[in-house]
């Protein structure tokens, strides 16, 4: 296959940055999206040109790093798909893919591609864990959970923090985010603990920080690659209200 792509350059936050075309020939079906940017970064080094900055890790669709704005989409025209699990055959041959970063103020970006994303990380440390007591590990029914609230949470423990929630609200909101990461706690005991406070600190350090606030477009949920869904923000409501 022959791509025409249209990716963002930056060199870093202060630079306005620009859109440069490349012409990547010879590409196959099966590559996935990163393996096609590994491709295009040979041919820019063979050449001595710049290669693209972008973040990658896992590659297996669980850690979140690789994210990308792929043709106006977080991740892609996929549903419920990271860009390392998006793949080259998704494409028609001469289309011409549009590359962005993340866009949002709590997103500065680093250099072309990449965005720092700690601000995710700051709004788990501010609430995002319980108090326990370190000793040896309790029996696995000392403490019943029933099945419903055990299955929520792990739905909403799938979050990856990638980012796609903030990248599609047109608020550049992190609301979905920071109720994947309250549900997962408050549906247990053990998470009792800093129930009362959790949803507090973390959505004033999500203001803090310059995320936007929601106004329930769904855009969030729609672009959520592992489907955490606006049940959540429902519920972490709940918990600030509390």
């Amino acid at each position: 296959m022959n791509l025409d792509l249209k990716i963002w350059r930056q060199k870093n936050s202060r630079d306005k940055g620009k859109f440069v075309k490349y012409e990547l020939s010879d590409v196959s079906p099966k590559m996935s999206f990163p393996e096609m940017l590994d491709s295009l970064n040979k041919k820019l080094i063979e050449s001595g040109d710049s290669p693209v900055a972008f973040d990658h890790d896992c590659r297996e669709g669980i850690c979140g790093t690789c994210s990308l704005y792929i043709n106006g989409k977080p991740h892609g025209p996929n549903e419920k798909t990271t860009t390392c699990q998006l793949y080259i055959r998704e494409f028609k041959d001469r289309e011409t893919i549009i590359i962005e970063p993340w866009r949002g103020k709590a997103f500065p970006v680093i250099k072309d591609l990449i965005v720092d994303r700690n601000a995710l990380d700051k709004i788990t440390a501010a609430g995002g864990f319980i108090s326990v007591n370190t000793g040896s590990a309790p029996d696995a029914n000392a403490i019943l959970v029933k099945k419903e609230n055990a299955d929520e949470a792990f739905d909403a423990a799938s979050c990856i923090g990638c980012g796609a929630c903030v990248a599609a609200c047109k608020n550049s909101s992190a609301m979905l985010f920071v109720a994947a990461k309250v549900s997962q706690l408050a549906l247990f005991p053990q998470g009792k603990v800093e129930g009362k406070r959790r949803a507090k600190n973390m959505i004033a350090k999500m203001d803090e920080l310059g995320f936007g606030s929601c106004t329930n477009t769904g855009a969030c949920e729609a672009e959520c690659p592992k489907g955490i869904t606006l049940g959540h923000i429902a519920r972490l409501n709940r918990e600030f209200l509390k």
